[in-house]
């Protein structure tokens, strides 16, 4: 008999016995360090991180200009990469996510990782690399090109505390690749001003993530191998409603107090364009549709909007009069397969996702608009007090 299944249920009654004793003062723990966003800790660290950014580029993030009319970028976050067991939500998305980047390579892109990129509370660093070499082949074809930019989450924390992260990531790249903590690209148009678009992952303000030393050592070497040995999960802002409205206003109020910034995060893994999520945008279009008397289009809506609902059903009550300059990437570790993610191309910025048709990755442009126009716009948005 194999040494491993003599083992294995002593090792499930061992574990058993540990989530009995340990989930609830861990979970106690857990809620100590972390507990939902705080508004003025949000706005504190997305200013700080900003305005260092801009003062002292390369220190925490890099400034990088972007000429819109001959660059192209895509951001995607939240692969969430795991080791292909029954708990990796990279899976089943990973064709799509290597088709889209043979896509974007292919046309020269530039690519941000926009954080928790690899699943390092609940798998470690030899795993990940074991089970996603041909993953980082693909990624690698970007670091060749000097076209990668890997930013932190804090289910990838790991990267920017463990001493022999840098190691690792030459080992997986085949060559240095520096972590940031988030990029400014500086766009600027004919007869305008520059506008910045600030991306970083968008955990900031969360105390269990983006708060002292000893928090993230906690999650980073306590409460993530915990998670994975206990098999708990508490409410994180990925899957918990209330925490992703939280997230996504504090970072839209921050977003919109901005002069000629759009902030793009990614975090709750919930997209949103121009401000607005997917259910937002319906009720919009329900209005213009009544306005119009288009009988057509008005039963369309009405027919998605509670589908939309079971996936997410708060809804801004100022929706109508929202400043444009908040964007989120969604994520890489929908259950279905799909991925998301933010397209700046041919002078548009695109919410696009990658599908199964057929069984075979196809690229859909979600909603999309002029990047001149939205930053014409946002120069010379007034946002009510």
């Amino acid at each position: 008999m194999h040494r491993n299944s003599i083992f294995s249920p002593v090792v499930h009654i061992i574990r058993r016995a540990l989530k009995f004793l340990l989930t609830k003062p861990v979970t106690w723990i857990a809620n100590r360090v972390s507990s939902a966003p705080v508004k003025d800790n949000v706005m504190k660290a997305l200013t700080n991180l900003y305005n260092e950014t801009i003062a002292e580029p390369g220190k925490k993030g890099e400034l990088f200009p972007f000429d819109p009319s001959s660059q192209s970028l895509i951001i995607f976050s939240d692969e969430h990469k795991g080791t292909r067991n029954g708990s990796d939500d990279f899976a089943v998305c990973e064709k799509n996510y290597l088709a889209a980047l043979d896509y974007y390579n292919d046309r020269n892109f530039y690519y941000i990782n926009l954080g928790d990129c690899e699943e390092l509370w609940e798998n470690t660093i030899f795993g990940l690399m074991k089970h996603n070499e041909h993953v980082f082949e693909k990624e690698k074809l970007f670091v060749r090109r000097k076209a990668y930019f890997k930013i932190f989450g804090n289910h990838d924390l790991f990267w920017d505390n463990d001493p022999l992260a840098s190691l690792y990531l030459k080992k997986m790249y085949d060559e240095a690749v520096k972590i940031y903590t988030c990029m400014v690209l500086r766009l600027s148009f004919p007869g305008s001003n520059h506008i910045d678009i600030f991306c970083t992952h968008g955990h900031q303000g969360d105390a269990q993530s983006d708060g002292n030393a000893f928090s993230k050592w906690f999650v980073s070497y306590v409460w993530g191998p915990l998670q994975s040995l206990l098999e708990i999960n508490t409410n994180t802002p990925s899957n918990n409603d209330n925490l992703k409205t939280l997230h996504n206003l504090y970072m839209y109020n921050w977003s919109a107090a901005q002069d000629n910034v759009i902030l793009i995060t990614g975090h709750t893994h919930q997209p949103v364009f121009r401000s607005l999520t997917h259910l937002e945008r319906l009720y919009l279009n329900l209005e213009e549709a009544q306005s119009k008397s288009d009988k057509d289009a008005i039963a369309k809506i009405e027919a998605e909007i509670p589908r939309r609902k079971k996936e997410y059903d708060f809804v801004n009550n100022s929706f109508q009069h929202m400043k444009p300059s908040y964007f989120n990437s969604g994520c890489c570790c929908f259950d279905d397969g799909t991925i998301t993610g933010i397209e700046i191309a041919d002078g548009f910025i695109r919410l696009i996702k990658w599908s199964y048709v057929n069984n075979i990755p196809a690229r859909i442009v979600a909603e999309e608009t002029s990047l001149a126009g939205l930053a014409d716009t946002i120069s010379h948005f007034h946002v009510n007090a």
